[in-house]
């Protein structure tokens, strides 16, 4: 059994014990894996070492990809979500907040893409760059993984729900761009999904480690406004899910509130789920009292939405 393969099966057995499962006669089978940038990695930086992974969490991204987990072709809705796992973008907790998730939108019927994007070694604009190339890969390849195009979604957890925050709220940013042909398809995500998302990059609830690791030591006062999304929601951000513990004293819940109230002065569609207690962290693990129900609660969501019926194919 490969390590990625073993992945998934803890990650249905913890899904198992929750009570959200895939149906039977859906075994786990090892995904593909995509590169991001096959015409070569932005900024590629020389001589940077091998990636490896350290407790269940990868680190020194060079080469960014794309994991595939295909909906069950029994029930497959059309919906895609692209997963960013957190780590203060410094490692990413691919296990916990990757094979696990992935898992869990399978059981919906969801198509699952686990992102590996670039980390503090390389910085803002790689991230951001990483996860729109993926939402445009998607769009531009519907057809192939068998997905609708105006149904691609982002989920992020904490740094994680940081990235998904910029590609709701920066996807036409120049900074974005690399020139490449790609380019032209659009990078708007349909949906968004924020677990316990850093927003804030300055002020008394800032993510002070995910802002050095992305921005550096010393950041202007512009770009740490910049890049504190609840300053750039639009109207064309996309309807936005949240889901944030009452305690954790890592990422403050205000990061969750400030995105979800300019979320509610542009008119943009919003649902925020702000539990008693739930401490960082906590993934898809059903051993955390009332904020363990979130995908209970997402799922809901989602099907009010449309996302969860099938769509009918472009």
């Amino acid at each position: 059994m490969t390590s990625i393969h073993a992945r998934l099966l803890a990650a249905l057995t913890i899904l198992a014990i929750a009570g959200v499962v895939p149906a039977a006669g859906q075994p786990a089978s090892d995904p593909e894996t995509i590169v991001l940038w096959p015409e070569g990695v932005p900024r590629a930086i020389a001589n940077a070492g091998s990636e490896f992974l350290e407790d269940g969490r990868v680190r020194n991204v060079q080469n960014p990809t794309l994991t595939i987990y295909p909906a069950p072709a029994d029930r497959r809705t059309g919906t895609a979500v692209i997963i960013c796992p957190g780590g203060a973008y410094r490692r990413l907790a691919i296990d916990k907040e990757g094979t696990a998730a992935a898992a869990w939108l399978n059981a919906l019927g969801v198509s699952a893409f686990v992102l590996k994007y670039r980390l503090v070694e390389y910085g803002h604009p790689a991230p951001l760059q990483d996860v729109l190339r993926a939402v445009r890969l998607l769009r531009a390849n519907a057809s192939r993984w068998r997905i609708d195009p105006d149904r691609i979604g982002v989920l992020g957890f904490s740094a994680g729900g940081h990235l998904a925050s910029t590609a709701g709220t920066l996807f036409d940013a120049p900074e974005g761009r690399t020139g490449a042909e790609l380019d032209r398809v659009s990078a708007r995500p349909d949906f968004l999904v924020l677990v316990y998302p850093v927003i804030v990059l300055d002020g008394p609830y800032a993510s002070k480690t995910s802002a050095a690791n992305l921005l550096g030591p010393s950041p202007s006062a512009e770009l740490l406004a910049r890049l504190s999304t609840h300053t750039q929601v639009t109207t064309q951000t996309p309807p936005t899910f949240l889901a944030h513990g009452g305690t954790d004293e890592s990422v403050p819940p205000e990061n969750s509130v400030l995105f979800y109230q300019a979320l509610r002065r542009a008119g943009v569609p919003a649902e925020m789920h702000l539990y008693q207690t739930g401490p960082h962290g906590f993934g898809l693990e059903p051993t955390h009292g009332p904020v363990s129900d979130w995908p209970k609660r997402c799922a809901e969501w989602m099907t009010a939405g449309g996302l969860l019926t099938p769509s009918t194919p472009h």
